[in-house]
């Protein structure tokens, strides 16, 4: 008998309309105040979040039940079919915690469903690339929301045609900001999503970077691995080492190595107090020394400081044994004590 007055799933093209409208509804303005229609309007957020709640578990499923495939398939097809991303995005603020995270995890998951074989989230993005531009500066509007924001565009960036957009706009130098934000988590994600944005779609990355070159480093260089925190330092001086050893930016690469300025700077992180820090700025420096075409200026810094760098890397090791380390640093001495030779010749 209890099976009998089970409610029947609402299809889930009807919940996304449906939350779409709520959310339409609230926003709209009332010229009346009355106690009735305010009463009204406090009514439509909670339903707002039970729908965001139900959407979730249609795309994630429960403890009762995994998500069904069609089921999650009408969800996407109605989701982007009518611009449902950006009001709910927009809601944010007038929902509670719970349903802000329902929303992000929903986002985020929207991201891969397939429709046939296309990325639906991708298409809309192309065609609403200012959805994404809600997002970043959100990122840095209001630290409450901050995570909401990251957790849907760290998933956003693994799409080429938004990573693109990010990188060849102003949306990119709100990054060298964010990474540094006081808060902890905010800035860990905002990281992350720095990182994604030099690292996965290389041949974007690479073109990028050919075309920027000038801007690129120079504020990299001075806001993140010269003025930067610990932990700013720590995090740059590893991604700058996993770009320029990628060889899609083998052409960037040898520019980097090739410069006097970047030498020193990578010299004066070699001499930080720590050594999490020493040991990343190493990766790098080993290749302005592997560098077959050292510029004659680059030679006579690190013959004129060959005894201070050789002392530096007797000590240099990191914590847990590591062959492949202990060999890179026997070439890089032994590169650096034959050009005092070199240059006597």
């Amino acid at each position: 008998m209890k099976g009998l007055f089970k409610h029947k799933p609402r299809h889930p093209g009807e919940i996304v309309r449906q939350t779409r409208d709520l959310i339409a509804l609230s926003e709209t303005d009332y010229e009346e105040t009355n106690n009735m229609k305010h009463s009204k309007r406090l009514g439509i957020c909670p339903e707002i979040c039970r729908n965001i709640r139900e959407l979730k578990s249609i795309l994630y499923g429960n403890s009762e039940a995994e998500p069904v495939a069609e089921a999650c398939l009408l969800l996407t097809q109605e989701f982007f079919r009518e611009d449902t991303l950006r009001p709910l995005i927009k809601s944010l603020p007038k929902l509670d915690l719970e349903a802000r995270k329902d929303a992000t995890q929903i986002v985020a998951n929207l991201q891969k469903q397939q429709v046939g074989c296309r990325l639906v989230a991708s298409e809309y993005l192309e065609s609403n690339l200012d959805v994404i531009d809600m997002l970043v500066e959100g990122i840095g509007t209001d630290h409450h929301l901050a995570l909401h924001y990251t957790g849907m565009l760290k998933e956003c960036v693994r799409h080429q045609v938004v990573a693109k957009y990010i990188l060849e706009s102003k949306n990119l130098e709100r990054f060298f900001d964010y990474v540094q934000l006081p808060y902890f988590d905010v800035a860990t994600d905002a990281s992350k999503i720095f990182r994604e944005l030099l690292t996965r779609h290389k041949s974007t990355v690479s073109e990028y970077l050919s075309k920027n070159y000038e801007w690129f480093f120079a504020e990299y260089n001075t806001r993140l691995l010269e003025k930067g925190t610990y932990f700013t330092k720590r995090q740059a001086s590893k991604l700058l080492g996993d770009v320029l050893m990628d060889r899609s930016n083998s052409g960037v690469m040898v520019r980097y190595v090739s410069s006097l300025d970047h030498l020193r700077i990578m010299m004066n992180l070699l001499r930080e107090p720590t050594k999490n820090i020493q040991l990343e700025a190493f990766h790098i420096f080993k290749l302005f020394v592997a560098n077959e075409r050292k510029p004659e200026d680059i030679v006579a810094i690190l013959v004129a400081n060959r005894n201070k760098i050789l002392r530096l890397f007797a000590d240099l090791k990191p914590e847990k044994e590591d062959e492949g380390f202990e060999a890179d640093k026997l070439l890089v001495v032994s590169e650096i004590a034959s050009l005092s030779l070199k240059l006597s010749e």
